[in-house]
């Protein structure tokens, strides 16, 4: 990894906030940054020579002159963004403006090169400044102290297969996934201009994102929000077992309690989700009393959850939550049982994992050519 240059503090300023506009001329950095034109014009002289800034065209000023516009240039550099899904991999490579430079998506088995695919998708000469791994587990630190790793079985295995593609010097940066997407919702999905709520995702699994104040909430542990571990079933004479509220409201437990229920003279029994859902919203009967059921089931987590919170929102997502046949029922289950809180269907759908996980590496990216700054002055 190419380290990135220092620089003077009023240059670090300036690049960042470059790097949220994506192009600028030098009386918006100024007015962006809260620093002086002069300052500002020596900060981008300052970051044009060592290729941090490049000129990129011009625009009128309003007043009858030409301002120069500036964008980030070739040595800014890029990140990678993982997702490690139950299913797939989603690999994005992005500008530390945001810019998408490169994709790939393939299965889990073969994550290592869905990652080599997107690595290769980059160009050459932009220097990788970070990497962030998103993954369905709790993260914690390795045991001889150098980076993090995935704290269960659930993802690790996966994920030391993935490390061996990542390239060697790169810092690594894992992050739940769950909390990612939030994330995505926050910034561009169904809760953009709310500051404050829970991202519920059900799913193969279930998991729960927690935004206050506009900053995700990770916990003591990193483990904040993970509703697998919620005490179930909690009843005289029955002992709560490990994750069984997560395998009672998971897709697979779902889709079992569909076959049994299934009538005979139904047809077959849908094998899938999205095949119950389908069914449900033509208005089949069988399919739509399970999906009825869901709803409560996850009405009553969603009560649960803004029990503790008051989150005043609650965006449903997942691989079976996001579906708006849920809502309905979502609804009245938690009006009947908690506080009154908004509860809407994700808008980012199955790409909010990859998006949040890009979003968080820009921002990490960026931090890594700013974070010298101050050493020139």
């Amino acid at each position: 990894m190419a380290r990135a240059p220092r620089l003077t503090e009023s240059a670090g300023a300036v690049f960042a906030v470059l790097a949220g506009a994506g192009r600028a001329t030098r009386p918006q950095l100024a007015s962006l940054a809260g620093l002086s034109k002069p300052t500002v014009s020596a900060a981008v002289a300052e970051l044009e020579s060592v290729r941090l800034a490049a000129h990129s065209g011009t625009a009128s000023s309003g007043t009858g002159r030409n301002a120069a516009v500036y964008r980030l240039g070739p040595a800014a550099g890029a990140v990678l963004a993982v997702d490690l899904g139950p299913a797939l991999t989603r690999v994005r490579g992005c500008a530390l403006d945001g810019t998408l430079l490169a994709e790939a998506t393939g299965s889990r088995a073969g994550a290592a090169d869905v990652v080599r695919e997107a690595l290769d998708a980059l160009p050459a000469d932009a220097p990788l400044r970070t990497i962030v791994v998103a993954v369905g587990d709790v993260t914690a630190p390795r045991k001889e102290g150098a980076g993090m790793r995935p704290a269960t079985a659930k993802a690790g295995p996966v994920f030391d297969a993935v490390a061996v593609a990542l390239p060697p010097g790169v810092p690594v940066h894992l992050e739940n996934n769950v909390n990612c997407a939030a994330l995505a919702e926050l910034h561009e999905g169904a809760a953009r201009g709310r500051n404050t709520f829970g991202y519920l995702r059900i799913g193969v699994g279930i998991g729960l994102g927690i935004v206050v104040g506009g900053q995700v909430l990770s916990g003591a542990n990193g483990a904040a929000g993970e509703l697998a571990r919620l005490p179930y079933p909690w009843d005289d004479g029955r002992e709560p077992r490990h994750e069984a509220l997560e395998e009672y409201i998971g897709a697979r437990s779902l889709l079992r309690r569909a076959a049994e229920a299934w009538p005979d003279t139904d047809g077959p029994c849908p094998g899938t989700a999205e095949q119950l859902f389908t069914l449900a919203a033509q208005g089949r009967a069988a399919a739509r009393a399970v999906v009825d059921r869901h709803a409560v089931d996850v009405g009553r987590l969603a009560a649960a959850v803004t029990a503790v919170l008051d989150p005043g929102l609650v965006v449903l997502g997942g691989s079976t939550g996001a579906y708006p046949q849920l809502l309905q029922g979502v609804r009245a289950e938690l009006a009947r049982l908690s506080w009154p809180t908004e509860v809407v269907s994700s808008t980012v759908g199955d790409l909010g994992t990859v998006v949040g996980a890009a979003r968080l590496a820009v921002s990490r990216g960026v931090q890594t050519v700013t974070e010298s700054a101050g050493a020139k002055d």
